[in-house]
């Protein structure tokens, strides 16, 4: 008796280095619409094409978001960040995603709570075709972080999401392939020690949020007392949520009540 497909998908993904070849199996299995899409689809798994780029879309909070070839990934950790945002919203609430990527931060925020308006913004246009998929009822720019982001919104942001890249530029070489070789590198590259766009982030925040409007960017543990600084010296106001559970280090910036930025 011949093997099932699904035994041989497993076997093939198993022998490309695959860890968890049965839940991709099944994935595989389960969102190709023919036989021939199957394979086409596993022959790109097995090339090394991250999973999410093959499938169409990654799973974020209970989410189905789309990933096009070639676009950064959202990554489980990055739901802590949003958990985070959460729980500092408010209902009808101002929200910015920037360096959204996909979108998924802001299309996870958007059915937490009520009357959230959304906007999100990315330097690259394929991540902003994504986001505009995945954010249909938000107002989606192209651009290189707040560029784009039209003027009646400074002084008005109370979430302020800033998935920006942070892996130190001598480091993007020894990233996974998965990641190094299939997402764009604007996605990736945070500059000579990590942090080049979180401190022009947190620099311009403080004239974009709102009085008590916060700004969340995740990092790493190691890059946390650096991103700290960079908060401190454009006047907002810190704290580091780390969860261990997610391997995630966010750090949030508050802007005070009295200030009078922007």
């Amino acid at each position: 008796m011949s093997p099932s497909p699904r035994s041989t998908i497993i076997t093939r993904l198993r022998a490309a280095g695959c860890v968890f070849a049965e839940d991709e199996a099944r994935l595989l299995l389960s969102t190709a619409p023919t036989s021939a899409d199957l394979e086409a689809m596993v022959e790109r798994r097995v090339a090394g094409l991250p999973l999410e780029h093959v499938l169409g879309w990654a799973q974020f909070r209970g989410l189905r978001v789309a990933v096009d070839p070639g676009v950064f990934v959202p990554r489980r950790r990055t739901e802590f960040l949003v958990g985070e945002a959460v729980a500092l919203a408010r209902p009808g609430g101002v929200v910015v995603d920037l360096c959204c990527g996909t979108g998924a931060a802001g299309a996870a925020l958007m059915p937490a709570l009520d009357g959230l308006e959304v906007h999100a913004a990315d330097i690259d246009p394929a991540a902003v075709a994504c986001a505009r998929r995945n954010l249909p009822d938000a107002r989606v720019y192209e651009g290189d972080l707040f560029e784009p982001l039209p003027a009646t919104l400074r002084g008005r942001v109370d979430i302020l999401v800033a998935n920006v890249p942070y892996v130190p530029t001598g480091e993007v070489e020894l990233l996974p392939a998965e990641a190094r070789v299939h997402e764009a590198r604007v996605a990736l590259d945070g500059g000579a020690d990590g942090l080049d766009v979180l401190r022009r982030v947190a620099l311009q925040a403080p004239g974009w949020l709102a009085p008590g409007g916060h700004l969340l960017v995740e990092t790493s543990e190691r890059q946390a007392a650096g991103a700290v600084e960079a908060f401190v010296s454009s006047g907002l106001v810190p704290r580091v949520a780390v969860s261990d559970e997610w391997y995630a280090t966010v750090v949030i910036g508050t802007r005070p009540e009295a200030d009078s930025s922007g």
